[in-house]
């Protein structure tokens, strides 16, 4: 899977999508201008020690990564679509972008993308979710959809032991 970020203004939500990407072994491509320097204590704080293992490519506008990614699915996440994220189906190798903090996706790039806009439903009174948290609960139901492939899904204790059945 891929998140794309298109320009994103706050460190600690790119930290911490920095750190899920890393923990589902996604790509995360920062579209800019972003609203920090990727050196900034902010994002190496959110996205802890994990930042140095995330695939990570960074891309001067969305016309360059549409001309680097030309067969490129994406999905747009956005409180204007008209379908919910749970009712698509995802592909292994599709892209879920994102739009900065303020302003979410461009209506321009929207609406040539309308077929695959996808939303969390929510209540009326507010505006949005927080982007980590909103990248997050797609991520990880285009994951299930995947089976959770090539991850981990099963734990264990550190000191003790679960009971066997």
């Amino acid at each position: 899977m891929h998140i794309i970020l298109h320009q994103p203004e706050i460190p600690a939500n790119t930290g911490n999508i920095g750190r899920t990407c890393v923990a589902t072994g996604t790509s995360l491509h920062l579209i800019e201008p972003l609203g920090f320097r990727l050196n900034e204590k902010e994002i190496k704080r959110a996205g802890m020690d994990y930042w140095e293992h995330l695939d990570v490519t960074r891309y001067m506008n969305f016309e360059e990564f549409k001309t680097l990614h030309p067969q490129a699915k994406i999905w747009m996440a956005t409180t204007k679509a008209k379908q919910v994220y749970t009712d698509v189906t995802f592909g292994p190798e599709d892209f879920i972008m994102f739009g900065k903090e303020s302003a979410g996706i461009p209506e321009e790039i929207l609406v040539a993308y309308e077929e695959s806009c996808i939303r969390i439903p929510m209540l009326s009174q507010i505006r949005s979710l927080n982007l980590s948290n909103s990248v997050a609960i797609v991520l990880y139901e285009a994951l299930r959809q995947q089976n959770f492939s090539q991850m981990q899904l099963e734990g264990s204790l550190h000191r003790l032991h679960w009971k066997k059945e």
